[in-house]
């Protein structure tokens, strides 16, 4: 089995394929001051939670948009799973192709992604990831990466009012009642999910056109923690897959393989 690992500024998924079946997956925080030993005990605790064992997993495969933090897994595969990790990151065959100024400046979590979307969407297509920022990356019909946007996350933007405005409190991200509000948790929670589905649309529109306009076939997918909340209330988002980077990291595992390995 494969332990996909992909690592954001605040959040690790995991998962564990049996070749193309997910058979189970996990979030918990990244924390750049835990050891190996912290991350080996815990992601051997929860495989076993689930029913698998430490020999069930045969490979892994780790993306990390925290630079710190992979020397810190890799050691932890080696010493808990026995494995050398594939790390995606130059050298490695994504099957992606960058068509950005500097291809060093895009993040691995970006080309995963882009991988998975081609794969399963075909292109051309924008995939919105709402993750610590909210991230619009354009595909072209090739399966190019073009480059993309990043704004503000959901989440920060939320905190950011609250550790700045001294009346406003902490709030649940959910959809009010109604955009007109009529008391502050629900004028904050107004602004949040119809402010931010508004900005999604606005700049996927922008992006389709120079993707070739909407008889382009352009596909819109998102991802990310807050995906589900906001995806209803835009009118550009056609498909939420909360998986997008664990599949592409299982995409880009298997393009290392030898042709008829399985």
């Amino acid at each position: 089995m494969l332990l996909a690992v992909d690592v954001g500024n605040t959040v690790i998924s995991l998962g564990i394929y049996d070749q193309k079946e997910l058979r189970a997956e996990w979030h918990v925080s990244a924390d750049r001051r835990k050891t190996s030993d912290q991350y080996g005990l815990l992601f051997m605790s929860l495989l076993e939670h689930q029913g698998f064992q430490v020999s069930d997993v045969h490979a892994v495969a780790i993306s990390s948009s925290v630079p710190p933090l992979v020397p810190t897994l890799e050691w932890m595969c080696q010493k808990y799973f026995h494995l050398k990790p594939l790390v995606i990151g130059p050298g490695v065959r994504t099957g992606v192709v960058i068509r950005y100024d500097n291809p060093r400046e895009v993040g691995p979590d970006r080309i995963v992604i882009a991988a998975a979307a081609f794969e399963k969407y075909g292109g051309p297509a924008v995939v919105v990831d709402f993750g610590t920022a909210t991230i619009f990356d354009a595909i072209s019909a090739k399966g190019e990466y073009l480059g993309g946007i990043i704004a503000p996350g959901v989440a920060i933007s939320v905190e950011a009012l609250f550790q700045h405005a001294a009346k406003l409190p902490r709030i649940e991200l959910v959809k009010p009642p109604s955009v007109l509000a009529r008391n502050t948790v629900h004028s904050m929670q107004s602004g949040v999910i119809f402010g931010f589905a508004g900005q999604v649309d606005a700049l996927v529109e922008r992006l389709v056109e120079q993707l070739g306009g909407p008889e382009a076939g352009v596909k819109v997918v998102a991802t990310g923690d807050m995906a589900e909340v906001l995806a209803s209330e835009t009118r550009s988002i056609q498909a939420v897959d909360p998986y997008l980077s664990l599949e592409g990291l299982r995409i880009i595992y298997e393009r290392q393989r030898p042709k008829g390995e399985h």
